[in-house]
């Protein structure tokens, strides 16, 4: 969900999709794949959940829009190294968003599915990933 959160802050749709079907398949709740969009307000998500995905969305903006409210609640629930990992994925995403979006990159079917599944409500879609 952290590179999901990265991908669609930077609108790669083609790492939006692959992200939220990486999350799908390696166990991420239904409820949460389903509202994902409303994760700062859905009961689906915990306060550490919050935390991360803050953080997330965050770190990924340009300028980096990290400040010391979002360290103080990051730490509030996450040590540091679960801080470096979740900091690693993000920064693996702002390579492979900068990467595929610029290069177009065409977008496999099953990301697609997952894609349409989850994003499609909210107005997700292939855009140039033809």
């Amino acid at each position: 969900m952290i590179a999901w959160i990265s991908s669609n802050a930077t609108g790669c749709r083609y790492c939006q999709a692959h992200a939220i079907r990486a999350a799908e398949r390696y166990g991420a709740e239904q409820e949460q794949l389903d509202n994902i969009w409303e994760y700062r307000t859905h009961p689906a998500f915990s306060e550490a959940e919050r935390a991360a995905l803050d953080f997330s969305l965050a770190a990924s903006q340009v300028p980096n829009a990290v400040n010391d409210e979002i360290k103080e609640r990051l730490y509030k629930y996450w040590n540091e190294g679960e801080i470096v990992e979740m900091l690693g994925v993000i920064s693996l995403f702002g390579y492979l968003n900068r990467w595929n979006d610029s290069m177009g990159t065409a977008i496999e079917e099953g990301a697609v599915e997952s894609g349409e599944q989850y994003l499609g409500k909210h107005g997700w879609n292939k855009g140039k990933h033809i």
